[in-house]
């Protein structure tokens, strides 16, 4: 079961990683280019691409190392397991990213969402979401914020995935051949 977590679980961090890493670069080199929801649906598609691979690992646990047989809790266990190899390397990533590359991203992205804010809000609604942007660029200025909100992003997804893969694939008999 070791090598099935670790396996699958390093394939679905680089392959979300490597995602996220693509669209952020990308969206950052081109702020201009209209992101908005499209870029929050990429974002989450390769979640649900990268941890499709929990569906995969658990399968293949139940049926080549288990006789064809698993419980809930051990294929959730499994797909927990993996989500998290998953999200650590995304957090890992997006820490690069962040410090590295892209410093004044909340800067420019709490300026945005001020910016998308004027058509439709009162000044009264727009200085309110300005102080609430300014306490979230203040906590995630702290290590511990910024690795939670980074792991709030992205292991909810690969809970559900687990959930969902755990109820699809358990099985108390062997299948009759």
């Amino acid at each position: 079961m070791k090598k099935n977590v670790l396996v699958f679980g390093l394939i679905s961090g680089l392959i979300v990683s490597t995602l996220m890493a693509i669209s952020m670069v990308t969206m950052y080199n081109n702020p201009d280019a209209g992101h908005g929801g499209g870029s929050m649906i990429i974002g989450y598609l390769s979640m649900l691409v990268a941890f499709s691979l929990i569906f995969v690992a658990v399968k293949n646990y139940r049926d080549k190392q288990n006789a064809g047989v698993i419980s809930f809790g051990k294929a959730f266990k499994i797909g927990l397991l993996i989500a998290l190899i998953g999200s650590t390397m995304y957090v890992i990533m997006w820490a690069l990213l962040y410090n590295f590359y892209m410093p004044d991203f909340m800067d420019r992205y709490c300026a945005q969402m001020i910016e998308n804010a004027k058509p439709t809000s009162s000044p009264a609604k727009i200085q309110e979401l300005t102080e609430q942007m300014n306490t979230q660029k203040e906590m995630y200025k702290n290590p511990l914020f910024f690795v939670l909100f980074t792991y709030f992003e992205i292991l909810p997804v690969g809970l559900l995935v687990s959930l969902i893969t755990a109820l699809i694939l358990k099985r108390k008999t062997a299948k009759a051949v």
